[in-house]
């Protein structure tokens, strides 16, 4: 280590082997070393403070992927839901003509009163399950909106989550990186 210091006071220009070459030598060598420590200081503060910045962006990115994804379901699921709804009002109104050419077969009236209770009921059957498919088609679209505002307030949370943890970071560090303003 002292050759190391005598070698540094002779690049410092001191005389070799005096102890001012030598205090010279150790003191640049410190403050070198300070310099060095307090820039490494300064560059993991900076790659920490970007690091969360980053983590923060991308964790909101991710929640509004998610909320887009959602929305594509979304429309995907009304889709489903409307087409659901159509089929079960052809089956229905399938049976209910079914219905009406086997009254009229057997010599029924389609005006008699059994006709008419019948045409009735097949009717409010088929209201009554039309209704439950678009209830349950509503419900599932209440769901997917709840967790899409959920996973939009989770990206602005993660957002601004990031951005103050950074300056935390920042104003924890600033002594350390900028001692002259204290």
């Amino acid at each position: 280590m002292c050759d190391l210091i005598a070698l540094a006071g002779l690049f410092a220009g001191a005389a070799p082997g005096t102890a001012a070459s030598v205090l010279a030598t150790g003191a640049s060598a410190g403050a070198a070393t300070a310099g060095f420590g307090g820039t490494l200081a300064t560059i993991g503060t900076i790659a920490s403070i970007g690091g969360t910045l980053a983590q923060g962006a991308a964790t909101a990115s991710a929640a509004r992927a998610q909320a887009n994804a959602i929305e594509v379901q979304k429309r995907e699921e009304a889709r489903l839901n409307s087409i659901q709804d159509q089929r079960a009002r052809s089956e229905f109104a399938s049976q209910i003509r079914n219905q009406a050419a086997t009254i009229g077969a057997r010599g029924f009236s389609l005006d008699s009163p059994t006709a008419v209770f019948l045409g009735q009921t097949a009717a409010k059957e088929l209201a009554f399950q039309s209704q439950s498919i678009r209830q349950t088609g509503q419900a599932t679209q209440r769901e997917l909106t709840g967790t899409q505002a959920a996973l939009r307030a989770r990206a602005s949370n993660s957002l601004f989550s990031g951005v103050t943890s950074a300056a935390g970071q920042f104003l924890s560090a600033a002594p350390r990186l900028f001692p002259e303003f204290t």
